[in-house]
């Protein structure tokens, strides 16, 4: 029972982190912030709790995207299943958050969606000759009117109360020029769509992010003095930026400047007489953070609704070690 309990309070101390001492140097800082990618640096932290982040912002946090695609006039070119992958692929702007989950099952299947589970959109449009159009004409934009069917196309039909609810903020994709279909003169396209909130585990349309991935910091160590005609060569080796030109006495001398700035060249290895005066490392418990939001929402946004997954998931491990029989 002792051991038992020993083994217990060990897993505890893991997943509070204080076998990573996490508390006193862990922190987050911001480098870059715009309206679809961030970039941030994760400080004193141990690689399966960074990967662990990644894979949470790739598949756990949840979106908005077309599950059901109700086909009710499709004479174009393209198959009615092509058509239904293409459309449910394209990003909805619509906040997760102001949405539950759809009950899982064959009754609930079967049911019409409402207000707080559901968005629905519409794409109605018909391929028609332009009567303004010279006789001589062989482009097809003069030719036909709405020949390129794109995501602007598609409209939101509020459901119940949504048109007061999201008063402030329409819901459309997140782009407007995306192609769906080309149509000719007598073809259209009337199709009704259902979103429903998913995450990217269940499927790739639902992932928040284009990409997620980070990398260590850099470590470039300089273990003789570089002068001269090798300063530059080893200057050329590098990313811009990395290594720069000082004047020290009259003489030329290599500084390594800003080492993130790196892409893990080893151009250097090539000369002889440079292969031996660097040394590359990397800080194993220092993680540079590239996120880039597909628009849904906000990167920052993404990264903080990320951590608060992770959090449950450590506080619904630790609520499963105090209920533990262990008689």
């Amino acid at each position: 029972m002792a051991e038992t309990m020993n083994i217990v309070e060990e897993i505890r101390n893991r997943v509070i982190l204080g076998e990573y001492n996490v508390k006193n140097n862990f922190r987050i800082d911001i480098v870059h912030l715009d309206e679809s990618t961030m970039e941030f640096d994760m400080v004193g932290i141990d690689a399966a709790i960074a990967n662990a982040f990644r894979r949470i912002l790739l598949a756990e946090v949840p979106t908005m995207a077309i599950e059901k695609v109700f086909i009710y006039n499709n004479t174009s070119i393209v198959q009615d299943e092509v058509l239904a992958h293409r459309l449910g692929l394209v990003p909805i702007k619509a906040d997760p958050r102001l949405f539950e989950y759809r009950s899982t099952g064959e009754a609930s299947a079967e049911e019409e969606g409402s207000e707080i589970d559901t968005i629905q959109l519409q794409l109605k449009i018909k391929c028609s000759r332009n009567p303004r159009a010279t006789k001589d004409s062989a482009d097809p934009r003069e030719l036909y009117l709405n020949h390129m069917v794109y995501s602007r196309d598609i409209k939101w039909v509020p459901i119940g109360n949504q048109a007061d609810v999201f008063a402030d903020s329409v819901i459309a994709p997140v782009h407007d020029d995306i192609l769906i279909a080309q149509l000719r003169p007598g073809q259209e396209l009337d199709v009704i769509m259902h979103c429903v909130k998913g995450i990217g585990q269940d499927h790739a349309k639902f992932s928040p992010v284009a990409t997620a991935s980070y990398r260590l910091l850099p470590d470039i160590t300089l273990l003789e003095p570089v002068e001269g005609e090798r300063a530059e060569r080893l200057k050329r080796c590098f990313s811009r930026g990395v290594i720069d030109i000082q004047d020290v006495a009259g003489k030329k001398v290599a500084k390594v400047v800003d080492s993130r700035l790196d892409t893990c060249s080893r151009e250097f290895l090539r000369h002889d007489d440079l292969k031996n005066a660097v040394k590359l490392a990397r800080f194993r418990d220092h993680f540079i953070f590239t996120v880039e939001s597909t628009g849904i929402l906000p990167p920052d946004v993404l990264v903080t609704e990320a951590i608060k997954v992770l959090m449950v998931k450590c506080q619904r491990f630790l609520s499963e070690l105090d209920s533990t029989d262990l008689e």
